[in-house]
């Protein structure tokens, strides 16, 4: 079985891909799996750490008004696609995945007109540009959320499969994660992280939470982004009404024990986090990042306060005290936390990877 998966640009694009290609190796051990991507994505980096071969190409996003950078882009998604089609006659897949991001578009056309099977995986409610335009091209288009469903035209290729997401979550115990966590204490944790690289206006509102209310009945677990952290201590060292039960982190390398603790999340909308949470039925107070590609992360956020499981907060409208507010209200009412508990564990979909893999067969024994 010969694979090539392409996603890049964002971990959001590259972790699912990875658990795409940690899934076939599962099953066939011997799977030739190959990832196409590009040079200055974050795939360059993170692929080869996983274990995987990597080819590059080049391309480039396009901006949505008339720039010489896009035609730029232009010329350079013409050499990205003869690139991809050399790296594709040569390899010569049984099938192609991709799984988002500018890279997937070249890589997923070539394929479809060298009359290989294609699938593409959707992470989020409103389809990125990529996916939307490679739609009528590939075989099957697997979506995360049912409410993606009306982003598009061919409903006939449409499967409903969730986001993929790694096995320790499912596996993790609740005795050791809050052993590592909470500690010896009793009062709730709020895991606190604003996506992978930190979100200013969920740092600043937790700063100032942080200061304005010294008798809170919940303890912090508090993730800045790297590149946040010593501005966000810097802050902070002259305040008083730090907890000592209280954690700044700028980084979190076990998210699966850290989230199994939590009590209640405050979270961007970012589909891999949403799909994690979920999973492990987590109530949550979601912040979607305003200046994602075409506001998406609002649409992931909507679509699960909607079904009871969280609370959404704009970010121009986060505020210490509305955060503070939320948090207490969800937290002080015993009845509305399990309502939202049930919520979150209906809204989840744990089984995206199965489902995804008994696609690609049926693909391939078509």
């Amino acid at each position: 079985m010969k694979v090539i998966i392409s996603g890049g640009g964002t971990g959001g694009h590259i972790y699912p891909a990875i658990a795409i290609a940690n899934k076939i190796r599962k099953e066939n051990p011997k799977a030739d799996i190959l990832f196409i991507g590009t040079q200055k994505g974050l795939e360059s980096e993170i692929v080869p750490k996983a274990g995987f071969k990597i080819k590059t190409i080049t391309v480039s996003y396009l901006k949505r008004k008339i720039s010489y950078h896009n035609v730029k882009s232009a010329v350079m998604l013409l050499r990205g696609i003869v690139q991809a089609r050399s790296i594709v006659k040569k390899f010569n897949p049984d099938i192609v995945i991709g799984t988002g991001g500018f890279v997937c578009g070249p890589v997923l056309f070539v394929s479809r007109y060298l009359g290989i099977k294609t699938i593409i995986h959707e992470q989020n409610v409103f389809p990125g540009l990529t996916n939307r335009i490679l739609e009528k091209y590939v075989d099957k288009v697997a979506i995360s959320f049912d409410d993606a469903r009306k982003h598009f035209k061919s409903q006939d290729k449409l499967v409903l499969t969730g986001n993929p997401i790694r096995e320790e979550f499912l596996n993790v115990q609740l005795s050791d994660a809050t052993e590592k966590y909470k500690g010896v204490s009793s009062l709730p944790l709020v895991l606190v992280v604003g996506g992978s690289g930190g979100s200013d206006s969920v740092n600043k509102a937790t700063i100032d939470l942080l200061k304005e209310y010294n008798n809170r009945k919940f303890q912090l677990l508090f993730v800045t982004g790297k590149n946040h952290y010593e501005s966000v201590m810097e802050e902070l060292k002259s305040n008083n009404n730090l907890s000592t039960v209280d954690k700044i982190l700028p980084y979190l390398d076990d998210m699966p024990h850290a989230l199994k603790a939590a009590d209640i999340v405050v979270c961007s909308a970012g589909a891999i986090t949403l799909s994690e949470v979920t999973a492990l039925g987590k109530p949550a107070i979601i912040v979607p990042k305003a200046y994602t590609a075409e506001n998406h992360q609002e649409f992931n956020a909507i679509a699960l306060e909607n079904k009871g499981a969280a609370v959404v907060i704009k970010e121009n409208k986060l505020t210490s005290k509305n955060l503070y507010d939320s948090l207490t209200l969800i937290l002080d009412n015993k009845t509305k936390y399990r309502e939202m508990q049930e919520s979150s564990k209906k809204s989840a979909v744990t089984n995206a990877l199965e489902t995804i893999y008994k696609e690609i067969q049926q693909l391939l024994n078509a």
